[in-house]
């Protein structure tokens, strides 16, 4: 069974520029490897153990010293959603990534997968494993001259 970190997505997008105070969306695409749930078998001598993971949260390390979970893959962000905040997994950057050392907040996504496995024989458990990815986005500040 393959398990992979989550397939960020994320506005701003990498290569992009967002604006201190307009909303961040964060998702992950929800495929089997990324989110679940992935299913797998294993036989050896007479028995089958089958194994179901899936994510549980993500815990999004924002780069400015904050922190999300989202309990949710994320909503995509859609140009009609306009200044929304996302509903179920977003933040705001309160500084431009002009701050850091890099010009740039290393966002990392970090998800925590639930393993649940049963046995032929009558037995299971759960197990957890934790996967991480990452990206580097820039946030600009946006100056108004009257």
């Amino acid at each position: 069974m393959l398990l992979r970190g989550p397939e960020i997505g994320i506005t701003p997008k990498p290569g992009g520029t967002g604006v201190v105070g307009m909303p961040v969306y964060m998702w992950t695409e929800k495929g089997a490897e990324t989110y679940g749930p992935n299913v797998a078998s294993a036989s050896a001598g007479g028995i089958t153990v089958t194994a179901t993971a899936k994510v549980s949260s993500i815990v999004w390390n924002m780069g400015d010293g904050k922190t999300v979970t989202c309990t949710t893959a994320g909503t995509p962000y859609k140009a009609d959603y306009g200044k929304k905040p996302s509903p179920d997994c977003g933040h705001h950057y309160n500084t431009p990534s002009a701050t850091m050392s890099t010009g740039k907040f290393h966002v990392t996504a970090t998800s925590t997968w639930s393993i649940d496995w049963q046995a032929t024989t009558g037995q299971s458990g759960q197990l957890t494993e934790s996967r991480t990815s990452s990206v580097d986005i820039t946030v600009v500040e946006v100056q108004v001259l009257n």
